[in-house]
């Protein structure tokens, strides 16, 4: 048990029987009895592993019952907080039983009495069907979740456990033209999965859209007291790195020289220069005597393997296998390729990569017709994706747009030949469509000229991948999973338990998400192409490309044209590119975690009658369909929910999703894209042969350098990415890696404690097979020199390919508090940094007073 302050008070237990009063028909009458504290336990510094963010002590309290002969088995505990704060309840364990100790899970905070005076509910980790569950246990089932769903009281407490849908109306300010956002989610033009609702009162000028000043998160959702200094930490050092980056010469927005990103990670900021401005001044003198390690960015895997890598087109090519959005390329099945838009609107749907172009790049190996049809030309598209948005976008100060693909040969080594990359600009202002192809050449106009096609290509990509890849295919369309099993099954649902561990911290997430990375100006406009309409774009994906039913990974790489089926064939799929890191682990992962999930159903549903008659579980699929992804409710692909075998298919399918497809696009984002000429979030200039100009022309042939740093990202957004994406790969000291926990519930059955070993087991057996195939160097697309392992799958990956927490915020912050003070009349000049957000970012410590403060008289 852990609490900020458990002194004074205790805890009212009610041990409640799982039978029925035989002679009544009714709840049999509780045994009571408080709860003391007997035995105090310093718990690690920063708090115990699910304790309260300010690091309280773990403790043990004790109490004695009376149990009558008659009671029957114990079914569940009402507990009652008499203490003044609320608490942290981990376990319960009633020991001195005839038939040994009955153990209570509850992982849950329990409000003061003061301020909640319902009891808090907890069943003993024994799982039952709906059907199964004993009489004396029927009626609070229902009742705990009835208490999950609300009952629409309004706005909701941080302290509430409220699960309930809500469109995404949140991201953006009606009353303010530059922060007006459209509402996703609810309409035919922006579908979109629904997100935990908050009950936050809605604009007068817009009723569609809520206002928020804080984004409600159930409080069992929250991160633990570990995870949440953690983060916090990590939020405060990339939030200065940025900052610090920006004051060391706030005047230059750009690169001038490669040399300068160099020196981001070897030399850190140069703060030779001070600043005459007041608070920022004291700031910087301040700076000056911190060490130097605060003032760098760890160098990143890719930086540290092969820094002039981003040059090279083999490792452009490797990285859609075995990067860190390996899930976009596909294979070319019809030719010539074509757009699908409406060409009085768009042009000439006719793509301008000729079978000519092709041949002349092939013809050592192959001609198109038998590239075609032996299945070695793949393509990543975002032609038709994008080119809707490129005049809106190009009306956007600082960045560009353009539809774009990309085309690559499969050659006999195994490898990935880039082929071209075509640009197109839709007709804008009065002006024919434009469109370009560039390919890999010796000669130096064209040289240049395919590099940045390359920077454009790679931003439409990484936006792609933060977008889609990564948000949408795994945190917003996860959510409605979340909501819809807090609502529907019962904690004692042996399902619950299953999904719960593979949920932990994505609602928090999200919320974060909606606070400073996907709201309007938040990072990902601010630094990323699309710019406005990034969010938006995902919305698109959403109704034309995601379907559940290709989210399990064997039907993605068959959708994709990357496997087809082969029962003869490992994993009963046949890969027609072989060498491809992301699908020869994932598919190892998916065999694991289909079998876990199908030993753990097939325990508890015996046959297909026992999954149709089970209303939780068919509540439960329904109301994902039907309120989670209510736009899409109506598509036929969804599967049917009949048997075991289609429940295995679901979960997998989720599971899938939250872990290893999750792992592949986000725990190697700092090690590709913190270097991030690796891969530019956002393309800020045109193709210099874009309708150029005899200056522009003339500029780039002078200088290419130059125009390639000035494409680049400036200062400023490329350190505000580096910072965050530093801050999403981290693994916190508390993460969960499935296989390595298994949960106490697990244990009171042996049939599943066994399987879950199983489990385990072959997940160490993967670890160990990714380690031999990353030493083989006959797979080029893993292994060589200046290459990074491909190791994403792989659970906890090598801390030198992770990045690691900061220690010199631990007395770093306290030293700005202590030794700044801000004056209010600064305010006014402190306005031009607030695009910065940084204090914003400070304000996640509570410690920060001064600049809670200060924040708020900014905003």
């Amino acid at each position: 048990m852990k609490s900020p302050n458990l002194l004074g008070g205790s805890l009212l237990l009610e041990l409640v029987s799982a039978e029925l009063d035989p002679q009544t028909g009714s709840q049999k009458k509780p045994i009571n009895a408080n709860a003391h504290q007997v035995l105090p336990k310093d718990g690690p510094e920063g708090g115990p592993k699910d304790g309260p963010k300010n690091g309280p002590k773990d403790a043990i309290f004790e109490s004695k019952f009376v149990i009558p002969g008659d009671f029957g088995e114990i079914g569940a505990v009402l507990v009652e907080n008499e203490h003044s704060s609320e608490i942290y309840l981990q376990h319960i364990i009633l020991d001195g039983l005839p038939n040994g100790p009955i153990r209570f899970h509850c992982g849950s905070w329990i409000e003061p009495k003061s301020d909640n005076s319902r009891k808090r509910l907890f069943f003993t980790n024994k799982l039952y069907l709906p059907s199964q569950t004993p009489e004396g246990l029927k009626n609070l089932r229902e009742k705990e979740l009835d208490s999950l769903r609300g009952n629409d009281e309004g706005e909701h407490k941080t302290s509430n456990r409220i699960y309930d849908y809500d469109v995404y109306n949140d991201l953006g300010d009606p009353n303010n033209p530059k922060l007006a956002r459209p509402v996703l989610g609810g309409s035919k033009q922006y579908p979109y999965p629904r997100r935990c609702g908050t009950g936050h009162l809605q604009y007068k000028t817009d009723p569609c859209s809520k206002m928020s000043n804080s984004f409600y998160v159930p409080r069992d959702e929250k991160f633990s007291g570990v995870k949440e200094k953690s983060f916090r930490g990590k939020t405060i050092e990339c939030g200065w790195h940025a900052a610090i980056a920006h004051l060391d010469n706030p005047t230059k927005s750009e690169f001038l020289y490669l040399s300068d990103i160099f020196k981001l990670y070897y030399e850190g900021i140069n703060l030779s220069s001070p600043v005459n401005r007041g608070f920022w001044q004291r700031v910087w003198n301040v700076l000056l005597n911190v060490k130097d390690d605060f003032l760098k960015f760890k160098p990143p895997a890719l930086f540290l393997k092969d820094k002039f890598s981003w040059l090279w087109d083999e490792e452009f090519s490797r990285q859609t296998l075995a990067g860190i959005n390996p899930c976009s390329i596909k294979l070319v099945t019809e030719w010539p390729l074509k757009s699908t838009l409406d060409p009085d609107v768009y042009g000439p749907p006719e793509s301008a990569i000729t079978t000519e172009l092709v041949e002349r790049e092939i013809r050592a190996f192959m001609t198109i017709d038998e590239a075609l049809e032996q299945k070695k030309l793949f393509i990543i598209d975002y032609h038709d994706l994008l080119l809707p948005y490129v005049s809106k976008v190009r009306q956007i100060e600082g960045t560009t747009l353009y539809g774009s693909r990309a085309l690559f040969f499969l050659t006999p080594d195994g490898t990935l030949k880039p082929l071209a990359i075509e640009l197109t600009r839709p007709p804008i202002e009065g002006k024919p469509q434009w469109k370009q192809v560039f390919t890999p050449t010796s000669e130096s106009t064209g040289r240049w000229l395919w590099r940045l096609a390359k920077v454009h290509f790679l931003a439409h990509d990484s936006g792609y991948h933060q977008l889609v890849s990564h948000w949408l295919r795994t945190h917003c369309v996860t959510e409605p999973y979340i909501i819809a099993t807090n609502r529907q099954l019962s904690v004692m649902h042996p399902i619950y338990r299953l999904l719960h561990p593979h949920f932990r911290y994505t609602m928090h997430i999200n919320a974060r998400a909606r606070e400073s990375l996907i709201n309007a100006e938040g990072i990902i406009e601010s630094s990323f192409s699309p710019g406005k309409y990034s969010v938006e774009l995902s919305s698109v994906a959403y109704d034309q490309q995601w379907r559940f039913d290709r989210e399990a990974l064997p039907a993605d790489l068959i959708n994709r044209g990357i496997a087809v089926e082969d029962p003869d064939a490992p994993h009963g799929l046949k890969l027609l590119i072989e060498d491809y890191p992301f699908a020869n682990d994932g598919l190892i992962l998916w065999d694991a975690l289909k079998q876990w999930v199908a030993d753990y159903v097939n325990y508890y549903y015996k046959d297909a009658s026992m999954v149709q008659s089970d209303p939780e579980l068919q509540a439960w699929w329904t109301e994902i369909r039907t309120k989670g992804h209510e736009d899409k409710k109506d598509e036929p692909w969804w599967p049917n929910l009949q048997t075991p075998d289609d429940l295995i298919g679901i979960i997998t399918t989720i599971t899938w999703v939250t872990s290893g497809h999750h792992s592949a696009v986000n725990f190697g984002q700092y090690a590709f894209a913190g270097y991030f000429p690796n891969r530019p979030s956002i393309a800020r200039t045109n193709m210099p042969c874009e309708e150029p100009t005899e200056e522009g022309w003339q500029r780039f042939l002078d200088n290419p350098n130059s125009e390639l740093l000035a494409c680049f990202p400036s200062k400023l957004q490329a350190t505000r990415i580096m910072a965050t994406l530093d801050l999403l790969s981290e693994h916190s000291s508390d993460e969960e890696y499935i296989g390595k926990d298994r949960k106490l519930t697990w244990d009171e059955e042996p049939v599943i404690k066994e399987a879950f070993n199983r489990f385990s087991a072959k997940l160490e057996e993967l670890e160990r097979t990714i380690d031999d195939r990353n030493k083989d160097n006959s797979l080029k697309n893993r292994n060589g020199a200046g290459v990074v392992p491909y190791e994403l799958l792989k659970g906890k990956a090598p801390t030198q390919y992770m990045p690691q927490i900061f220690q010199s915020l631990d007395f770093f912050v306290p030293i700005i508090i202590t030794d700044i003070v801000i004056d209010k009349e600064e305010v006014k000049e402190l306005k031009c940094f607030e695009e910065l957000s940084f204090f914003d970012i400070l304000a996640c410590d509570p410690k920060c007073e001064l600049v809670l403060e200060l924040a708020s008289t900014i905003n």
